[in-house]
């Protein structure tokens, strides 16, 4: 008796199944926006956002994740502000740590010199002219940090480059070359 109903029960899933399929209309779509979706042209206004031309904007007084905000204006005033006041937040193991010799190695000896001398293999080779010496200037790690992350003259910035904590460990060691020469 028992196998009669799980032949019987077999049977009726297996016709089940079966009449589901028509090979005539293709099964039912869910969420038929994602399979057949409105087509825009790069760049053409859209009635998609509330002015018709540009995507929404950030709410005010929001800042990107990972930003750090910096109080100082790329401008002359901003400069020497940060020159007068600005300081290092690193502690004495990460002035010692030696990632800012690697770090001055990569980015700036190209023009700067391995000794801060201003005469880098670019500088050599006439690339670039007039890369002061670092003894020939009156500077601070705030300074420092401000032209990283600015850039002055021929010398672009390098905050995307490098995070704020990588541009305060070659602002250090900036200062130890100084010192040295």
């Amino acid at each position: 008796m028992k196998r009669i109903y799980k032949i019987t029960l077999l049977l009726g899933i297996t016709i089940l199944v079966a009449s589901c399929h028509n090979n005539s209309a293709p099964n039912y779509q869910y969420f038929p926006n994602m399979y057949e979706s409105v087509g825009y042209e790069t760049y053409s206004e859209s009635n998609a956002f509330k002015n018709g031309k540009e995507g929404q904007l950030p709410a005010a007084g929001t800042i990107n994740r990972g930003f750090e905000p910096y109080e100082y204006e790329n401008s002359t005033a901003g400069y020497e502000l940060a020159k007068a006041n600005l300081k290092s937040p690193l502690d004495s193991v990460d002035r010692n740590s030696g990632k800012g010799k690697e770090l001055y190695d990569i980015y700036c000896i190209s023009c700067h010199g391995s000794t801060g001398n201003g005469k880098g293999k670019l500088v050599e080779r006439e690339k670039f002219l007039g890369v002061p010496s670092y003894k020939d200037r009156v500077i601070t790690e705030g300074s420092i940090f401000h032209v990283e992350t600015f850039g002055l003259n021929a010398m672009g910035s390098h905050a995307n480059q490098l995070s704020t904590h990588e541009r305060w460990l070659v602002a250090d060691y900036v200062l130890k070359l100084k010192s040295q020469l």
